[in-house]
């Protein structure tokens, strides 16, 4: 495998005083407008967070025929794994690696911005929102990693942004463009399961968490070409621990000051059935129990309870979340578990009057059972499912990567765009509120207050540290 190597010269393309130039740019307010592109031409894309997950959404894009035309992380060892690992994706990998200029700042890039069309953001969720929105405003596609945002106050102002500015996004939501997740939809938009007021979501899919615990004292050298205060950007800064919060996805999720744990995590995959498919608003009432004290991290095994009010001729909604090991109480899934062998790990379960539907966790694989069947049927197979009009579209390969990049050529909006995906977070963050306040929460998503504690502003709120921001 060919080995890369570049200059501290290159490798700081994005440090000095030019990223200023487009911070007065994005101070105007104004965004730009992407230029148009026929379908043969191909998109010049970049990659911001060259982590593993980065790297899949480079190999894709490229498989689907774009150009790789920059990297952009604040570490170096991490550039370096991302080159190697095109290089090992045949030929037009190995031309990708070698060509990409490298960037530290992505305030440098919009210097550059003539260079690149559109973005992949795959860094963590503390850097989402924030490079997002630079991008946006720049006139760049951007196609984000969920959790899409961190704060409340990120997803109102991300969602308003999406619905101003002419770019196409992209929320990392792969499920969602699953043909059986967008049929299962139209099954409950349908009312084939009849009034429906309970919802059980879990995921066991990655065993419990440790205990909730505080970050272990003491600082450890930053490894070299890891710019750690620009890795922590917006969020408070900590000292470096060695294999603590980076790299890994699942070690940096669990952190509440980064991330808001597996109902962030896991969440922005599995409520997108049950938002779109119940049409469901902010919840109006969430709950919370703790198997320990509450501290820097995520607890081990979770619970939430999220209510919502009645919707046009739909009544109102309980929706329970559950992670770590904790399942849906051995009554709701009985009749699933005779008709699988045993209880999935994660999923959701609608339970209406006139029948049951489980999806997986990524909202796919949907199966139904309605009164007076004897066993569970596929959603696409079921024939009271087959007389469902169809009101979504299906896409070529049920490939995710491809609607953005065909809505970037001026195609249709994607179904999880950046609005669809604000409101989904909507949805589920004000369980963290009820976490970290450790009691039931009256939840004002029209003023994005908790009426009675003033003190979860700090939560909503985005708080940035602005050393690193636009």
């Amino acid at each position: 495998m060919k080995s890369f190597h570049w200059s501290r010269r290159k490798f700081l393309i994005g440090v000095g005083s030019g990223w200023m130039a487009a911070a007065a740019r994005t101070a105007l307010g104004q965004s730009a407008v992407p230029p148009k592109h026929s379908a043969n031409d191909r998109l010049n894309i970049v990659l911001i967070g060259a982590g593993s997950r980065g790297q899949y959404l480079a190999a894709e894009a490229l498989r689907l025929g774009e150009n790789l035309v920059a990297l952009c992380d604040v570490d170096a060892g991490q550039l370096d794994t991302t080159r190697r690992y095109l290089s090992s994706q045949g030929e037009v990998g190995t031309r990708a690696a070698e060509k990409a200029r490298l960037y530290e700042d992505y305030r440098k890039l919009l210097d550059d911005s003539k260079l690149f069309d559109a973005v992949l953001i795959a860094t963590g969720a503390r850097w989402h929102a924030p490079i997002a929105m630079a991008m946006m405003k720049a006139g760049k596609h951007v196609y984000c990693e969920k959790p899409l945002v961190r704060t409340l106050t990120e997803a109102r102002q991300l969602a308003e942004l999406a619905r101003t500015t002419p770019v196409a996004t992209q929320t990392g939501t792969q499920g969602c463009s699953v043909w059986s997740t967008r049929r299962a939809i139209d099954v409950l938009r349908a009312g084939l399961l009849g009034p429906i007021r309970e919802v059980y979501l879990w995921c066991d899919y990655y065993g419990p968490n440790p205990p909730s615990h505080d970050a272990p004292a003491g600082e450890d050298p930053i490894p070299q070409g890891l710019n750690w205060d620009f890795w922590l950007g917006p969020v408070p800064y900590r000292p470096y621990k060695k294999d603590i919060y980076h790299p890994g996805c699942l070690k940096f999720q669990n952190w509440l000051f980064m991330d808001n744990g597996m109902l962030a995590g896991q969440g922005a995959h599995t409520f997108p059935l049950a938002v779109l498919g119940l049409e469901l608003g902010p919840p109006v009432r969430v709950e919370t129990e703790l198997p320990e004290p509450l501290r820097e991290t995520y607890p081990s095994k979770a619970y939430f309870k999220f209510e919502f009010a009645a919707r046009g001729n739909q009544p109102p909604v309980t929706l329970w979340w559950t992670d770590g090991g904790r399942y849906p109480p051995e009554e709701v899934t009985q009749d699933l578990k005779a008709g699988l062998g045993k209880t999935p790990q994660g999923g959701l379960l609608f339970r209406g009057e006139k029948g049951q539907l489980y999806a997986a966790g990524w909202g796919g694989e949907g199966i139904l059972k309605l009164q007076g069947d004897k066993k569970w049927r596929g959603v696409l197979d079921h024939e009271a499912a087959k007389a469902v009009p169809v009101s979504l579209p299906r896409l070529p390969g049920d490939n995710h990567m491809q609607e953005w990049l065909s809505a970037c050529r001026g195609g249709p909006k994607p179904f999880s765009c950046f609005e669809t995906g604000a409101r989904i977070a909507e949805v589920f963050l004000p369980g963290i509120l009820a976490l970290r306040l450790n009691r039931p929460i009256q939840w004002d998503a029209q003023n994005l207050k908790v009426p009675d504690a003033p003190e979860a502003d700090q939560w909503i709120q985005n708080n940035y540290r602005t050393k690193w921001l636009i």
